[in-house]
């Protein structure tokens, strides 16, 4: 898999939802964003997103996507100054409050992603992602967008089969759209300018589809077509760590998800993460976590434990 796919597999608690609402002026929506990630798209008309923490309100044309992550309750509105009733998802078709004026159709959905392990691709993410329509601009997230919301307007056999599909593939794009946007933009994460780089995308692309390989440094210059201490200097400088501390990292992670979600014996475990005896994975892994794989397992479903090591900086 590449990067962004397995960020998103690793961190991913539950099924995504969304819903289509039509709405009159005037009217509020506050979303509590406890559940990792949202997005609000408008579909006709225009609104207002109220970020969190008191931030500007960002006027939302049609065509619009707002993607907000880690950032707590939020709100939508026809006017920075209409009040706001909460958004309960557990009730999400009954009546909401408006009145007689401008209408705007709006969808807006939610991914369930654990923050507690979180991959440094998604870390750098701005507290509020605002892509605005632009003709001839995103045309694969624009037919996503068409293609949810369509299915949410008028559902048929099968949407609920296809709704989760096709709310992964609007993240995919909404998140592939911004690294594309802000590869170049000097404010922004490393992340993007690394996913942009050849050559550090390649060692990237090297290291999540074979994670059990041995990997040096020296290896992954050549793929990279770099000097091994040029190609060192890159990664470390875009990724925010050395090659082969990120590549322990991954393992790290990719073993933890199996030891939560999998029976696996820990010498299966220790065999798809690289390591060719019980011994040494174990000791790589409590290292990282501070526990042992064994009793890591045993708590992790029913107590609250990192799920991740330390996240690279970056």
């Amino acid at each position: 898999m590449d990067v962004l796919s397995d960020a998103l597999t690793v961190m991913r608690a539950g099924q995504p939802h969304a819903n289509r609402h039509e709405l009159y002026a005037p009217w509020g929506l506050r979303f509590s964003g406890a559940q990792g990630a949202g997005f609000h798209v408008v579909l006709q008309g225009s609104c207002w997103l109220l970020p969190p923490h008191d931030g500007a309100p960002i006027r939302l044309g049609a065509g619009d996507v707002a993607f907000l992550y880690g950032t707590g309750s939020h709100a939508i509105a026809d006017s920075p100054t209409s009040s706001l009733a909460e958004f309960d998802p557990l009730r999400p078709n009954v009546a909401r409050p408006g009145g007689d004026g401008d209408p705007a159709v709006v969808l807006c959905g939610a991914y369930q992603l654990d923050a507690a392990r979180a991959h440094p691709l998604l870390s750098g993410l701005p507290p509020v992602v605002h892509l605005p329509a632009r003709v001839g601009h995103h045309l694969s997230l624009r037919a996503a967008l068409d293609l949810l919301g369509a299915e949410l307007e008028n559902p048929r056999p099968g949407s609920a089969a296809l709704m989760p599909a096709l709310l992964d593939t609007l993240l995919l794009y909404i998140l592939r759209t911004w690294f594309e946007e802000s590869a170049g933009d000097p404010r922004a994460d490393s992340w993007p300018a690394a996913l942009a780089d050849p050559t550090v995308a390649s060692a990237l692309t090297a290291i999540h589809s074979a994670p059990d390989h041995q990997w040096t440094v020296a290896e992954l210059a050549i793929r990279a077509g770099l000097s091994r201490a040029a190609f060192a200097g890159r990664f470390s400088a875009l990724v925010g760590r050395p090659p082969l501390t990120y590549l322990t990292w991954w393992r790290m992670t990719i073993a933890a998800r199996l030891l939560r979600e999998s029976d696996a014996p820990l010498r299966m475990v220790a065999r798809q993460t690289g390591y060719s005896s019980d011994i040494a994975f174990s000791a790589a892994f409590k290292r990282e976590y501070g526990i042992a794989p064994g009793r890591y397992r045993a708590t992790a479903r029913h107590a609250d434990q990192p799920s991740t090591p330390t996240s690279p900086v970056g």
